[in-house]
């Protein structure tokens, strides 16, 4: 029997306080006034009003937990069922041991194995991707559980502008095996030339911290170079063709398509590209802010809670995180 990956469970968790960018301009202002418009410009380019921020006592593996939880409630499993646990993300709890072993423990999940996936805002598609494979390859395995998190609020500098960009959240899919697609492609591109634009630079082998390095702002997350204005206007359509071109389907049959949080105006430039109407996309960044390795997750599960996605309905992933990393997978809705 072939063996295909299918969502049949999704969950999110989205912190309880809301920073709005009128706080956050208050914030900023004690440090130059001048930011407030800014932050204002940052709204207008984005669609962010605001951000959420979880308990300063958390770690990420806590809102990881959560929307786990969740998502494994929703699909009626077990969290001693779980086989698998792939968790995203670019704000893990330490360097070294990895955040899904933590949140393996957390949860109780006490037959799963447990990795982690690097590679930032990318990390949900590819975990999507990953656990497919996983199924189709693995028939001993029946259920692995992926999750998308993001705390980088918590390594930010509340000075730094840049802030407006950090919401923390959590969201996460179970997927089982079956014998009907299921998930039906993925696509990947990166370009390392921009690795040295945002990032956090030091506390890893290229920079170990030191006093120095933290009371200089190193150890904090940083915007050092932007990005080309365009570069996820180029390489998500070429995502979402390549999904298309390798899964034997046509553009026109997606039913709903979620892209990277961050901002608005590229959501719905890419969606023209594709020839796809609004009505196929969904979005939660004005309310929930970026929420990076989580958003695809969390907009996927709020998408579904809608009803934009039903039995049956192809569904596309695509995600851009820095470094440069491109992530897409494509599956059908049990």
């Amino acid at each position: 029997m072939t063996r295909y990956g299918t969502i049949i469970g999704t969950g999110r968790y989205v912190p309880e306080t809301v920073h709005t960018n009128e706080m956050l301009k208050e914030q900023v202002s004690r440090v130059n006034p001048d930011l407030a418009k800014v932050v204002d410009a940052f709204q207008e380019s984005s669609g962010i009003r605001a951000r959420r921020l979880a308990p300063r006592e958390w770690a990420a593996s806590d809102l990881a937990v959560r929307a786990g939880q969740a998502a494994l409630d929703k699909a009626g499993i077990k969290p001693e069922q779980v086989d698998m646990i792939l968790l995203g993300t670019d704000t893990p709890d330490y360097l070294t041991p990895a955040t899904s072993t933590v949140v393996q423990h957390k949860l109780g999940a006490v037959n799963a194995g447990a990795y982690d996936i690097g590679c930032a805002c990318a990390s949900f598609p590819t975990g999507v991707a990953t656990a497919s494979g996983l199924l189709a390859t693995n028939p001993w395995m029946k259920y692995v559980l992926v999750i998308g998190v993001y705390m980088m609020s918590k390594l930010a500098d509340p000075a730094d502008v840049t802030s407006f960009f950090y919401s923390d959240g959590a969201g996460a899919a179970v997927l089982a095996a079956d014998d009907k697609p299921g998930f039906l492609s993925s696509a990947y591109i990166a370009d390392g030339a921009y690795h040295q634009h945002w990032g956090l630079y030091s506390g890893g082998t290229f920079e170990p911290a030191t006093v120095e390095s933290v009371q200089a702002g190193r150890t904090n997350v940083r915007l050092l170079q932007r990005y080309p204005p365009d570069v996820n206007h180029i390489n998500w359509p070429q995502i979402a063709r390549l999904l298309a071109e390798r899964g034997g389907f046509g553009l026109q049959e997606i039913d709903l398509i979620i892209f990277t949080q961050v901002r608005l105006p590229s959501i719905k430039l890419v969606m023209e590209d594709l020839g796809l109407p609004l009505a196929k996309t969904h979005w939660v960044m004005e309310e929930w802010g970026y929420t990076g390795s989580a958003c695809i997750g969390m907009a996927l599960d709020d998408a579904l809670e809608q009803g934009k996605a039903r039995s049956g309905d192809l569904v596309a992933l695509v995600g851009s995180g820095v470094g440069y990393n491109y992530a897409g997978a494509a599956l059908r809705m049990p």
